[in-house]
């Protein structure tokens, strides 16, 4: 059994019931696309970044705004052009003439919640300058480690890379994501509320995060984040996310599986799943449900499936099919 000190009954309705005003709120803002606020949310619950991809105009920047706004501390927003410099996200040194020496300007990166808006259009090189950040929670500034203050979340947008003028994200970058969400089209019911709410009596398109109330404080977050990681973990549930994981890498169609990295990130999406719902344990539907999101983005689709049109969700689909939940 794989557990820390389980949470008491207080400390799990506190945490429960934290993430799901959250939900609430962001879910004001952000009409139609509730399975990826939840995800976005079970991220948040256990501390990981989010990569969110879709077409322009689907309102993935609302949801960070909106995200930002229920969780307050400080939020920051780079948009990545291809002329991006490293130094434009993680800050420079500059000369004080009055003190005769070099000082740290930091950043926007030096947040609680940070906006990275269409990351893929950026170079590798600033991409890269992330890396240590999103892994490490630091970043080094001429030759300076400089930590970032907890809790840092990275909600990074990117749009198709067959859009012109993108750049596919190193894999290395990729995989420190702990999920990857798709923004589809809305319903039909969904798209008429959110065109009538934009256009009513409002001046232009700008995005309206008012609805959005200010839920939790980032030491709220941190105590919901520790939450998440103490909930019970049987050695069965352990073993049927690895088995997922490792089921990737010889499996037919996908020319490269995630790595240990992966499990890792199941394991711990799975925790937020299931404090989302109110458990005190994991369990393997938890493993299963944010399996997609937590696998889409580190495997890799064969050259036949692409150009037949598959995308990673259909093979993992035959994949959480044949590996055996355990049932006891």
């Amino acid at each position: 059994m794989s557990t820390a000190n389980p949470p008491s009954a207080e400390r799990l309705e506190a945490a429960r019931d934290a993430l799901g005003r959250i939900e609430q709120a962001v879910n004001r803002a952000v009409i139609g696309q509730r399975q990826v606020v939840r995800e976005v949310v079970v991220a948040l619950a256990a501390a990981g970044h989010v990569l969110l991809e879709g077409l322009p105009g689907m309102g993935k920047t609302l949801l960070v705004r909106a995200l930002a706004q229920a969780l307050g501390g400080r939020f920051a927003r780079v948009q990545f052009t291809p002329d991006l410099m490293p130094a434009d996200i993680t800050g420079h040194a500059v000369f004080d003439m009055k003190s005769e020496a070099f000082h740290i300007r930091r950043g926007p990166i030096f947040c609680n919640v940070l906006l990275g808006d269409e990351i893929n259009r950026a170079p590798a090189k600033t991409q890269a300058a992330m890396l240590e950040a999103m892994q490490e929670q630091q970043v080094t500034v001429e030759g300076q480690s400089l930590a970032l203050a907890p809790p840092f979340v990275v909600l990074a947008t990117q749009n198709p890379i067959e859009q012109e003028g993108t750049y596919p994200l190193p894999l290395a970058q990729l995989d420190r994501f702990l999920l990857k969400s798709y923004i589809d089209y809305p319903g039909a019911d969904d798209e008429l509320t959110v065109v009538r709410t934009v256009t009513a009596g409002a001046v232009g398109d700008a995005l309206d995060v008012s609805a959005v109330e200010r839920v939790l404080e980032p030491e709220q977050v941190l105590a919901v984040q520790a939450t998440a990681a103490a909930l019970t973990l049987d050695d069965a549930v352990l073993d049927y996310a690895l088995r997922l994981v490792r089921a990737t890498r010889d499996w037919q169609g996908l020319d490269s599986g995630a790595g240990t990295r992966a499990a890792v990130a199941l394991v711990r999406a799975a925790r937020g799943h299931a404090l989302l719902a109110g458990q005190s344990f994991v369990s393997p539907d938890d493993v299963k449900a944010m399996a997609p999101a937590v696998l889409r983005h580190r495997v890799r689709l064969g050259a036949e499936l692409e150009i037949e049109g598959y995308r990673p969700d259909d093979v993992l689909t035959e994949l959480l099919a044949a590996v055996d939940a355990p049932r006891a």
